[in-house]
């Protein structure tokens, strides 16, 4: 078993010199429990990453540091350092909604605005400032999200009256609307049927051009699918027994489903557990 206080297994090639987030030594805790231990993480840039592993073992609460989205919860607290293109994200001078604007998220379920669909996409970007041809801006983001072909013809209705993998969409093509670097997707198909969660697999396939996307998931075959590295957690007894995540490894994606380092990871993949 990995000693969830060491680095985890990594290859030493598998992440470029081009990292856009480092991770050194994070542990997250919510009050007293701590939630996440000792994780060393590099996202390289354009690269879609992937994190896997059993419910509990702390992807999602990692994924929400990146754009400090757990300072909203107040007994949240984070040790370690995370920085993005070298600037660390926990420094207090740094304004959070700026790195939240940078670094965008995707929740598990579509969360459209009540508003029309140009709406969705034109009132962030007001709210960051943009300048431009919101038109513009409208139909590029559409695009973008692989979603203009099929709402060009009715901007003015409601967001939500789109089909729940049509609402994801709009909810990517607004987050990149706001010309992020990073986007953050948090088991963004686990709410979608098959076709409209291959889309969303297709766009990301797409986005990697512009973006790095770094997605939990618990679809193992969609990691397989969309990543170019994954990072397997799992979760162990700590004091008390309660439970706390850590990186187990963190390779190619091919390595980590055809030939992992550690005994879990195994386990995991090959559905021994989890």
């Amino acid at each position: 078993m990995t000693n969830p206080s060491t680095r985890p297994t990594s290859t030493n090639n598998a992440v470029s010199d081009d990292v856009v987030i480092r991770t050194e030594n994070v542990s997250v805790y919510y009050g007293a429990f701590q939630a996440v231990r000792n994780v060393y993480l590099d996202i390289p840039k354009n690269k879609v990453v992937a994190f896997i592993g059993p419910s509990g073992c702390g992807k999602s609460t990692l994924l929400r540091c990146y754009n400090r989205l757990n300072d909203l919860i107040p007994s949240a607290r984070v040790d370690g350092k995370i920085t993005y293109q070298g600037i660390d994200l926990y420094d207090p001078k740094v304004d959070p909604v700026e790195v939240r604007r940078r670094i965008g998220m995707v929740f598990q379920r579509p969360n459209p605005f009540p508003k029309s669909i140009y709406e969705n996409i034109a009132f962030g970007a007001r709210v960051n400032g943009y300048k431009g041809d919101m038109d513009e801006l409208v139909e590029r983001s559409l695009r973008g999200a692989a979603l203009w072909e099929e709402v060009k013809d009715k901007l003015k209705q409601s967001g939500l009256s789109l089909s729940g993998g049509q609402q994801q969409r709009l909810c990517i093509a607004r987050t990149i609307a706001i010309e992020p670097e990073v986007i953050l997707m948090d088991e963004p198909c686990s709410a979608l049927d098959p076709i409209s969660t291959l889309r969303v697999e297709d766009l990301m396939h797409d986005l990697k051009q512009r973006f790095t996307i770094i997605i939990v998931t618990h679809n193992m075959q969609q990691a397989s699918r969309v990543a170019d590295l994954t990072g397997f957690f799992n979760a162990e007894a700590g004091e008390g027994g309660s439970r706390f995540g850590y990186l187990v490894e963190y390779d190619r994606t091919e390595h980590i489903f055809n030939a992992p380092k550690e005994q879990a990871t195994q386990d995991y993949v090959s559905g021994r557990f989890g």
